[in-house]
């Protein structure tokens, strides 16, 4: 899935990452939020297994809330535009590791030529160490809730603490399945990202936590700035 808006180029790209792709048993919606006539005219050419729907919506995790809807998969993938997957190899080697009784499967990623780790661990609780682009969700996941759009920037972030904080049943991969943008709306670290960041910890530690934790995201923001 992949959610866009005015960013053409970023978009062929990573549509030409999938048609490279050896194997083809998926579908790719593309979630549209009602972008310039130039994109429109591309979506209008493209053709199986790529599906486009077109609306302003409230955001990028309403646009992927919507393309859950739509999707017929049983294990959903989500990429941003401009995102690439890494080797048209990738799909081939995910394909054979999943199966019903994993809750999400997931490798490493890449941004800008430098590799990141993906951890599905305590570090969570530090900061979101499972990359979304990294990350494959069985379709289970979402039948009872979906991306929290109170989130504009972390929401994939508070979905991922909720389902370790069930203990869901995760495998890794020792691969890299994405090259990620660097432009992504995530590496803009202003501080609404890190008062998404705070608003979600205090909801999963009680309220003596929660002095130690405005110092911990003040500290962090303060680090990024300098």
């Amino acid at each position: 899935m992949v959610p866009v808006l005015n960013n053409l180029k970023g978009l062929q790209k990573t549509v030409g990452s999938i048609k490279n792709q050896i194997f083809k048993d998926f579908e790719v919606w593309i979630m549209d939020g009602n972008s310039s006539i130039e994109t429109q005219n591309y979506l209008n050419k493209l053709e199986a297994p790529f599906f486009y729907h077109s609306q302003k919506d409230k955001g990028i995790y309403d646009a992927m809330n919507h393309g859950v809807s739509l999707s017929k998969g049983e294990w959903y993938y989500f990429l941003g535009a401009g995102d690439t997957i890494e080797h048209k190899n990738t799909l081939s080697i995910v394909s054979k590791k999943l199966n019903v009784n994993l809750d999400i499967l997931y490798g490493n990623v890449r941004y800008d030529k430098t590799n990141f780790t993906s951890k599905f661990s305590n570090l969570l609780w530090i900061k979101n160490t499972l990359h979304h682009q990294s990350v494959f969700y069985n379709k289970k996941l979402f039948v009872k809730v979906n991306y929290d759009t109170n989130y504009r920037v972390l929401a994939d972030y508070k979905f991922n603490l909720n389902l370790y904080c069930e203990n869901i049943k995760a495998e890794k991969i020792d691969a890299i399945i994405s090259n990620c943008d660097k432009e992504g709306v995530s590496k803009d670290y202003n501080w609404s990202l890190y008062k998404e960041e705070l608003k979600l910890k205090k909801t999963h530690t009680n309220l003596g936590f929660h002095p130690f934790l405005s110092l911990l995201i003040a500290l962090k923001f303060i680090h990024r700035k300098l």
